[in-house]
């Protein structure tokens, strides 16, 4: 079990950023050379996020071990380095299921099953599984949810069962500010604190979120009504990005504050490789869920920390109808593409006429999951002449099955944790794009999350035999089944089956990105040259 606690709850608003703070956090300690660990608590009765829609809830992160989990752990991976697994985040609906398990197999012995103490022992036994120095706990929702009591009682028996000198409440909160009298509105956080204070629990720490700098005479008004200690009161307003708030804060002490809260030692050393200057190449990621900005994070976060501004989100179902020169006009804008993973039929073909655009016009295209698969069916049917060729995701009936549902998907009837998940090793062919920009090694391990693959037993034609007068489009990746491709002949045309945005980290971003964005910048290059001459 952890030496120290460190519990963050939020209020008045949700998606205020509790998780990156919790991640900043969490980096500051580690920094100190603690063994800092996570938990992220969500209060929804999911088991995992592997069933969510990305437009209501964000995109679905994918760990070592296969888990499907909130994207809050992709933040954390991000900012630690390090990489966590399914015991580093729970669930409502893993809660319950293993209360009701034990309860049919009787190991309650007979006893009436209750949510206290029975539920309650099952979140504090997960806290008492964890590893490392200070275990750094984000629970997620806002103070007051129905859902998240349970959590919050939790929490409280487990302070009081291990002391209050081992635990620090941080509560996140969100400070308007109102234009009419020209003020920061303190009232919202006080009553969030009431409520908070009604379950038990007293902060000892206030973050409070703000779109601009709170003037001292609010953080001390805060402060008084609130009952906590100035020191413990803190600011965090808007920045131009996320990777500034761990500078951020330890610029100012936090680390310290906190280090004696907990009665542990910290070091003013503070080492944050994050990029201070970004270029402002033009990609576009050419997606279809468009309903909040979350779905692609760790895709858009990967190009983000290679230094380059964040790409333009482009729906591919308003590229299914245009012409062909009002899509050219659209997509000469834009110097590189990402494709992204997803599942349905819906904007399919809008992004099959970007990977075609792409493939003539020699654009840097990077296809990611779903996005390699479009590739081979475009390549099928465009170069090889196959006009029916398709995944059987989106035609069943199609004569030319190219990508197909792999063997073992076959027999199985549930949705959730049942893809193929997580780090799966995979052979780099020499000669190719990809086995260079690994640096020449042999094996790999990469994340996955897919049902289905590229039918390369029943056609082998399309990658041995290229296009007369043409290019070819090559295997550049192998396990049991096709785990990349690029083409012959372009800068930059490859497509991998697995997710290598999960693999990101902050100073350290994937190097099929890093080669990504280099190309895209020598293309952005070339052609400004043409432009002047």
């Amino acid at each position: 079990m952890p030496d120290k606690f460190v519990f963050v709850t939020g209020g008045v608003l949700s998606g205020i950023g509790k998780g990156i703070f919790s991640a900043s956090m969490a980096r500051i300690l580690k920094e100190s050379g603690l063994h800092v660990n996570i938990l992220k608590i969500d209060p929804y009765l999911n088991v995992d996020a592997g069933t969510m829609n990305p437009n209501q809830h964000g995109e679905v992160f994918v760990t070592e071990d296969g888990y499907e989990a909130d994207m809050d752990l992709g933040h954390y991976e991000r900012f630690l380095g390090v990489d966590f697994s399914r015991q580093n985040n729970l669930t409502t609906g893993q809660v319950y299921l293993s209360v009701i398990n034990k309860e049919r197999e009787g190991k309650y012995l007979g006893s009436t099953v209750q949510v206290v103490p029975h539920v309650t022992k099952e979140i504090k036994e997960r806290l008492r599984s964890m590893k490392g120095d200070v275990l750094v706990v984000e629970i997620g929702g806002t103070v007051g949810d129905i859902e998240g009591e349970i959590f919050l009682e939790a929490v409280r028996e487990f302070a009081f069962e291990i002391g209050g000198k081992n635990t620090l409440f941080a509560h996140v909160t969100f400070v308007p500010y109102l234009k009419t009298t020209g003020e920061f509105k303190t009232k919202p956080t006080q009553q969030s604190v009431q409520i908070l204070r009604r379950t038990g629990i007293n902060p000892d720490m206030l973050v409070l979120r703000s779109e601009a700098e709170i003037g001292e005479s609010a953080m001390d008004k805060i402060s008084m009504l609130c009952g906590v200690p100035r020191e413990m009161v803190w600011n965090l307003p808007d920045m131009k990005n996320i990777y500034e708030i761990p500078e951020y804060l330890h610029s100012k002490g936090f680390h310290r504050i906190v280090g004696e809260r907990l009665g542990v030692k910290v070091s003013d050393d503070f080492s944050w490789d994050y990029p201070k200057k970004f270029r402002n190449l033009r990609i576009a990621l050419v997606g279809k869920y468009l309903g909040n900005d979350d779905t692609y994070k760790s895709i858009v976060e990967s190009i983000f920390l290679c230094g380059v501004k964040k790409p333009v989100l482009l729906d591919s179902e308003k590229m299914v109808n245009l012409s062909s020169d009002e899509l050219g006009e659209l997509l000469d804008d834009y110097d590189g593409f990402i494709i992204p993973g997803g599942f349905g039929e819906r904007g399919v073909e809008g992004k099959m006429r970007v990977i075609e655009y792409a493939r003539i016009n020699k654009k840097p295209l990077l296809g990611i999951c779903l996005g390699m698969q479009l590739m081979v069916i475009e390549f099928a049917r465009n170069v090889f002449n196959l006009p029916q060729a398709n995944s059987t995701e989106f035609d069943p009936d199609t004569p030319h099955p190219v990508v197909d549902l792999m063997e073992d998907q076959k027999r199985i009837m549930r949705l959730g944790g049942t893809m193929r998940l997580g780090a799966q090793e995979m052979v780099l062919l020499e000669g190719t794009k990809l086995h260079e920009i690994y640096g020449g090694i042999k094996t790999v391990k990469e994340r996955h999350r897919h049902r289905y693959e590229i039918n390369d037993g029943k056609f082998p034609h399309l990658f041995k035999l290229p296009k007369e007068g043409g290019y070819r489009l090559t295997i550049s990746a192998r396990s049991q089944f096709v785990e990349a491709i690029e083409l012959d002949d372009h800068p930059f045309f490859i497509g991998v089956q697995f997710h290598p945005e999960f693999k990101t980290k902050v100073g350290n971003p994937h190097p099929i990105f890093v080669h990504f964005v280099k190309s895209v910048g020598e293309y952005s290059m070339r052609r400004k040259m043409e432009v002047r001459s």
